[in-house]
């Protein structure tokens, strides 16, 4: 499942991303680029704009009204009945296996390839790191996926 998300839904974007789901984002994107670029993709278009939901012809939309990033989170999840846990879901998407800035899938990366590029208590600490090949953003496992898991379940329960 792939999404395109309007400029008012950015923090929504970074967290699909985190899931795993291909969900891209342009800030600055005029409404017909938006949904233009939807139906080419076959995206599925993220909006809280009512006004662009009207037009004529659009399928494949979902509109958001909630104002809390995880809100909206939830109810995408919801919506599409989208899997949280790890591990590929029903559409192919992998937590944490994309960039959260631009949407490119990462690589995996030697250790030893960007020891100069990471703190060294991380470097030290860490065995597994990713890159992203577009803008060369490096993840590794620290507390931030697990305090994001954390408050995905609390949201997703409440």
């Amino acid at each position: 499942m792939k999404f395109i998300a309007d400029s008012m839904l950015g923090r929504l974007a970074k967290l699909l991303r985190l899931l795993g789901h291909d969900t891209l984002y342009y800030p600055h994107i005029d409404d017909a680029l938006l949904l233009r670029t939807a139906r080419e993709d076959s995206r599925i278009l993220l909006t809280r704009d009512t006004r662009l939901v009207k037009v004529r012809g659009l399928r494949n939309f979902l509109l958001i009204k909630e104002n809390d990033p995880f809100k909206q989170l939830k109810v995408v999840i919801q919506a599409f009945n989208l899997s949280v846990t790890p591990g590929p879901d029903t559409e192919g998407a992998v937590p944490m296996s994309r960039c959260a800035v631009c949407n490119t899938l990462l690589n995996i990366v030697r250790k030893e390839d960007i020891k100069d590029s990471v703190p060294e208590y991380v470097y030290r600490t860490s065995d597994a790191f990713n890159q992203c090949p577009d803008c060369a953003r490096l993840y590794w496992k620290g507390t931030h996926p697990e305090k994001f898991r954390k408050k995905l379940s609390d949201i997703l329960n409440s």
